[in-house]
């Protein structure tokens, strides 16, 4: 079935309709080597690889797109380490996780309406779940002895009521009841408006039985879990106390009594401390924090303290990246963690005096429509690691390293990408106008002639403090299939380079990141391989800001693509998801405290500068950049006769933008089809 996108266009002022075609289809009967649209739904990509604790076998997630039911679904896969030898292990399921023993796997699969416990024991291939009410389990987590599983649920609730309608006749049909809203943050992008209920702590046999509730109250508790090694107490973090909805970035370690229920609270500080884990002797507790310092960004450190978190030190102040996850060695003398570093995810052994030891430097992400970084790992008693990793050519596959080697042990695209010409990807030099050096990488269209100029896409990433790496991404598969060549770059603001310069937009962006971008334009331009006469520019939420704003300043670039921005920083700030963040990080002051501020970093305050064409593109339940946002901007430019259209991608959320292989298929190809129709022919 054959996904329209919504494109809204006044036939007084804008440019004809765009053409939905099927986006890069072939006759069925003539075989292409280009990438295409129909291409997603042949790729897979695995995640969360899951090392047995002797080392000899890994359970990962393979998720692969249904064509017939239009999403991506996930099945999970045993690897034998020595021979690489797959075999199937669940038709449907996610999370895997070891029993301390190696003999069990439990995991979350789809039962009824909801999502459930299992476990299967891999000497007969039988499974059984274990738990059977509605809450969906996450963050499960194996007590040392292997009869317990913890995890955290979802308890529903009572909606807030206020007066009540007259009463119903039998057998009427009535409207719905009112919805009362009295929480600061009431919805969230992906789930949507929240639904009366708590996240809780649960613990259940393994072997199944009725579950027992730990955690109690009017928070919401979460995972990751850990044991003490005696099975007395489990670590989780949470924002609880007075005030707890109010709060943002500021969750605390806190410790569960299995068998009485007692919470106790071994942190404090104002900033997040989460992902607590106990060392295998259970004298110490490792997690990851910061303090909160309300600047746009901060590392996130190692930190490990004793077995109440007292006198805690940060392990990672010196390395100056953030730590993304972090577990203990066996012996309890280090910790292996991973970190973005100059685009790349890497994981490294992290000594309790703080030296740090890379190992790995090619782990990659889960994600397919653009090359962010990204990736999971974990690590078997003797120190081998399973890992998610691969380069530009296709997505993630299953890594394992040992004896300092790594190696493949998949290769799930490859019938795939042997029948496809890809985009070469290269890493160019940057050199930003104060003489930073600014990391970038070009994908040229395949089978371009050597010394050809060619049209180039500049693509911008989120955030805007994420990063981009040299990943593969089916945006820039498409765009250069489609005789683009596609630049992405990491701009000030970007993670993976240090606090600093994370922190060099703080208070100030858009701004200073712009002429990072322009610069990057100008090399790939000096290298001989963009056609000046031919530049595009495109990019999602951080970078659909900075597109807006680049065409508020420059009319170099022959058209726009901005995807679900932020136009108006006062709006957004009221509007968005979590109603706390922007005004308390972003800026200095509240929206009505200092109302220029927020409009002059707003890029619809440089609307009337705006000549290029532009496209606008959103999700229809973005609640994150909310579809007010892209509203605003796509109204002012047809007021001033700027050439634009609207497309709403149906159905999808912030987060969700591209997770329909169809609809993700789709925006690349009406993307396309907007710069076409603004491409200029190559002189001759």
């Amino acid at each position: 079935m054959r996904l329209a996108l919504i494109v809204a266009l006044l036939a007084s002022t804008a440019a004809p309709a765009l053409a939905q075609q099927q986006p890069n289809a072939a006759p069925a009967d003539a075989p292409t080597r280009a990438f295409t649209g129909s291409d997603l739904f042949g790729l897979s990509i695995a995640a969360d690889p899951q090392i047995s604790p002797d080392g000899r076998t890994i359970v990962y997630v393979r998720r692969s797109a249904d064509i017939m039911t239009d999403r991506m679904a996930s099945s999970l896969w045993l690897i034998d380490v020595a021979t690489g030898r797959q075999s199937p292990f669940a038709a449907q399921g996610s999370s895997p996780r070891w029993s301390p023993d190696g003999t069990r796997v439990a995991y979350v699969a789809a039962d009824g309406n909801g999502s459930q416990l299992f476990v299967r024991w891999l000497a007969t291939g039988a499974s059984a779940r274990v738990t059977g009410f509605p809450g969906d389990p996450q963050a499960l987590a194996w007590s040392p002895d292997g009869t317990r599983l913890a995890y955290v649920a979802t308890v529903a609730g009572d909606p807030t009521t206020l007066g009540k309608a007259p009463p119903k006749p039998e057998g009427a049909k009535w409207a719905e009841p009112l919805t009362v809203i009295d929480r600061i943050t009431y919805r969230n992008d992906g789930p949507g408006y929240v639904k009366p209920g708590r996240d809780h702590l649960f613990v259940v046999a393994a072997d199944g039985g009725a579950a027992r509730q730990l955690t109690f109250g009017d928070f919401d508790d979460g995972g990751p879990l850990s044991w003490t090694p005696d099975g007395r107490e489990i670590v989780f973090a949470a924002i609880r106390g007075p005030g707890a909805d109010r709060q943002i970035l500021n969750s605390d370690v806190l410790a569960v009594d299995v068998a009485s229920a007692t919470l106790r609270q071994l942190t404090t500080r104002d900033g997040p401390d989460a992902q607590p884990v106990f060392s295998p002797d259970g004298t110490k507790i490792a997690w990851l924090g910061f303090d909160d310092k309300r600047r746009s960004y901060e590392n996130t450190q190692l930190y490990v303290g004793d077995r109440n978190a007292g006198t805690p030190r940060s392990l990672t102040a010196p390395l100056d990246r953030a730590i993304e996850e972090a577990v203990w060695a066996s012996d309890g003398r280090s910790l292996y963690a991973s970190y973005d570093d100059h685009g790349q995810r890497k994981v490294a052994r992290i000594a309790l005096d703080g030296r740090v030891t890379p190992l790995i430097d090619n782990v990659e992400g889960s994600g397919l429509d653009r090359p962010y970084t990204g990736g999971d790992f974990s690590v078997s008693r003797a120190g081998t690691i399973a890992y998610t990793g691969g380069d530009a050519g296709a997505p993630a596959d299953v890594w394992v390293w040992n004896g300092g080697k790594a190696r493949r042990l998949t290769q799930l695209n490859a019938v795939m990408t042997a029948t496809k010409s890809l985009a070469p990807v290269r890493k160019i030099t940057v050199t930003a106008p104060d003489g930073r050096p600014i990391d970038a990488w070009l994908a040229t269209p395949p089978g371009r002639p050597a010394g050809a100029r060619v049209p180039l896409i500049l693509e911008i990433h989120g955030g805007p403090n994420s990063a981009y790496g040299p990943s593969f991404a089916t945006d820039v598969q498409l765009y250069a299939a489609a005789g683009y060549a596609v630049l992405w770059t990491n701009p000030r603001g970007s993670t993976s380079y240090g606090a600093e310069f994370a922190n060099l937009i703080d208070k100030k962006y858009p701004a200073d990141d712009y002429g990072d971008l322009i610069a990057a334009v100008d090399a790939a331009i000096a290298d001989g391989t963009a056609d000046p006469d031919n530049l595009f520019v495109t990019g999602g939420s951080g970078g659909g800001v900075l597109t807006a704003w680049i065409v508020g300043k420059t009319d170099r670039f022959k058209a726009a693509a901005t995807q679900k921005p932020v136009i108006n920083w006062t709006s957004e700030a009221l509007t968005m998801d979590a109603t706390l963040f922007t005004s308390r990080y972003w800026f200095t002051k509240l929206p009505w405290e200092d109302p220029m501020d927020y409009w002059k970093r707003s890029p619809l305050s440089l609307v009337g500068n705006v000549k290029t064409p532009t496209l606008v593109v959103v999700g229809s339940e973005d609640y994150r950049t909310p579809v007010s946002e892209s509203e605003q901007y796509y109204a002012a430019l047809q007021i001033r006769g700027v050439p634009t259209a609207l497309v709403k991608v149906p159905g999808a959320s912030h987060g969700g933008f591209t997770a329909r292989p169809s609809q993700s298929a789709a925006k690349a190809s009406a993307i396309i089809a907007w710069f076409d129709r603004y491409r200029k022919a190559p002189a001759k």
